[in-house]
Parts: C-alpha cells; structure tokens; sequence
C-alpha cells in the first residue's frame, strides 16, 4: 500500500512511519518540520518528505496514494490556546479540506488522528465511541468538528476512519514533555520531585505512542467494511487512571523522587474515561503492547541514556508550545505560523 503519512516529522509520525515501512508499505511523508531542532537521541529511519504546509497541499501531492494517514496539526491544547482561529485553519479546516482533495484523487482511505479530548469534561463515567462530545478547548472543538465533516464525505469509493488517541505518551526521536506520563518522568529524573500542576484528581485515558502506530497499521490493513467510517477510541481501558495514580507509578519506577505539588494546583475541568475495547474487539489484531508501568520505566532508561538535564526538560526545545514562541520571536515563523525564513536540516 502507497501511504502518505502527514506530520510524519513530529511526535507520533517519527515512530509510525518507519513502523509501515517494516510492514512493508511504500510510504511518503508531508510536513513543515517546525520541530526539526527538537530532535532527541538517536537519528531515526527516515522516509522521502514533502516539505509543505498542511495547508498548502495541493491534488499533486496526494495523487497516486492508496492512503493517507494525517497527524498534521497544532499538537495540545497550550498550543492550540495561543490563537484559536488559527487552531481552526490548521486542526479543521486543512484536514477537511486534505480529506476533499484526497477524495477527489482517488485515495481510498482516509485515517484521521482524532483525540479523547472531543469527550472534554465529561465526569466519572466510562466512555464509549457512542458518548457525546463535550470539548473544553480549541484543539478538542478542532477534532470534533473534522470528524463531523470528513464523516459526510464517506462514500463507496472514500473510507475515512477516526482514531481517538487517549493521551499519548513514551520514548520518540521528536519527544514532548507536555504530555503527562512524559512530563512527570521528567520532573522526577531530573529534580527528584514529581511536580503536580493540578490536584491529580482528574481522570486521563493513556496510550503509548507505539500502540497508537499499531492502530493506524491495523485500520489501514483492515477490511473495508470493519471499519469504514467508522470512530475508535485507542488506547487500554485498564490505563484510564487519575493523574495522582500515574504520579505514584513514576515515584514507584525512578528512585529517589517524591510527588510535590505546584503552587496554586488546581482541579482540571478536563476529566474523563474512555473504554477502548471496540478496537481490538473488531480487529483481535490489535492489541496495546504497552501500559504505564511499562512506559514509565523506558522513559526512566532513555532519559538515564540521553542525560536529560533540568535545563533542557524545562526549555524550549521538547515544549510545543515554547518552541514555537521562541520560533516566532526569532522570526522564524510569522503570525499565522507559517516560515518566515528557511532554516537548516537538523
């Protein structure tokens, strides 16, 4: 299968992509590269890129393509704070509009990377795909209304599916520390404290970036009609925890740390579970390899191997967020977050 896989030079895209070429699919990638001095560790197998804006595709670029999986977007709801109407252009309206184009060329299927926060404030009750839509932020309304829309688009001929990924987290060459498990792990290696921003009574659905690759494999190779547009949430159902439980898991896996709150911590009005046993019951292929004690400890080893410092944990360069402010007031990016400048290959 020719996949064009988009934003595969971020986060989740450096660990998928080479996973499709081991399962032996051709595979293009399209993306920006904003983050290309964000790299982490060891370089990674990469794969023939367009270097484009997701709002800048154009019928060319997906012509010829069996699938696309798209990952392009403003990544978390910090980022997608900084300018709402600019979460919009880029979360909804180019991933729409990718799924028109794409459509129009004749690509088959369409696997979009939704999120758990279209649920938002949601309380204590377990979520199936079925629950309604509460989303708190720019970024949740962005996923919420794409699928809306790519969802009428579904036809004979075009088969969109909708992964809702629960919070991601673990080891990869783009890594974010604005993730939970992530960022506790990094609090704890390098101050010996695990810092609570909120009161960690919020519950978080969590899944391991790999897991979430493996439910793009397992939806791309699957039977047109298991899965045609169809909504999945991903991730383990046993990893729905509250954020004071997956802080007790780090305390447990890094020695000499203890859980410390921040000041002025709060409870977070983003709050819920989701059941994600619709994916491996409809394709048995799939079943999550990782949970978070597992997580936990690969983090503690990369970061032992890497030398995480405090300084680089608390900078810019692993901070979405921080990295683009810090792009923008270099003048590498402008006001609508395109390139100002060109810069160098990492």
């Amino acid at each position: 299968m020719k996949v064009l896989v988009t934003g595969n030079l971020g986060y989740i895209g450096t660990v998928l992509a080479p996973m499709l070429v081991e399962k032996g699919h051709e595979v293009v990638g399209l993306d920006v590269d904003l983050y290309r001095r964000c790299t982490f560790g060891d370089k990674w197998v990469q794969v023939p890129t367009i270097y484009k804006d997701i709002r800048d595709v154009e019928p060319a670029d997906v012509k010829g393509f069996d699938a696309v999986c798209h990952l392009a977007a403003l990544s978390n709801d910090p980022l997608g704070n900084l300018d709402p109407e600019l979460t919009l252009d880029i979360n909804y309206r180019a991933s729409v509009r990718l799924a028109e184009i794409a459509r129009q060329a004749g690509v088959k299927r369409y696997v979009f990377s939704s999120s758990c926060s279209c649920y938002g404030a949601s309380g204590d009750d377990m979520l199936t795909e079925e629950a309604p839509f509460n989303p708190v932020t720019p970024y949740g309304r962005s996923k919420v209304w794409t699928e809306r829309d790519v969802s009428a688009l579904a036809d004979d001929n075009f088969s969109p599916i909708f992964l809702r990924n629960a919070t991601a987290y673990g080891v990869s060459p783009r890594l974010r520390f604005d993730l939970v498990l992530n960022n506790l792990s990094a609090w704890a290696f390098t101050t010996g404290k695990i810092l609570m921003k909120s009161d960690g009574s919020p519950w978080r659905p969590i899944v391991h970036i790999e897991d979430i690759a493996q439910a793009f494999i397992a939806v791309l190779e699957a039977r047109r009609e298991l899965v045609h547009n169809e909504a999945f949430n991903v991730g383990l159902t046993e990893d729905n925890l509250r954020v004071r439980d997956i802080a007790a898991i780090v305390g447990q896996t890094i020695p000499r740390c203890h859980v410390q709150f921040a000041d002025g911590a709060s409870a977070d009005k983003r709050n819920y579970r989701v059941n994600c046993d619709k994916l491996p019951t409809t394709l048995p292929r799939f079943q999550p390899r990782w949970n978070v004690r597992l997580g936990a400890k690969q983090l503690y080893e990369a970061y032992t191997q890497y030398g995480l410092t405090l300084q680089e944990f608390e900078g810019p360069r692993y901070q979405r967020i921080g990295h683009i402010r810090k792009l923008l007031k270099e003048g590498v990016l402008d006001s609508a977050l395109r390139l100002a400048q060109c810069e160098g290959e990492s």
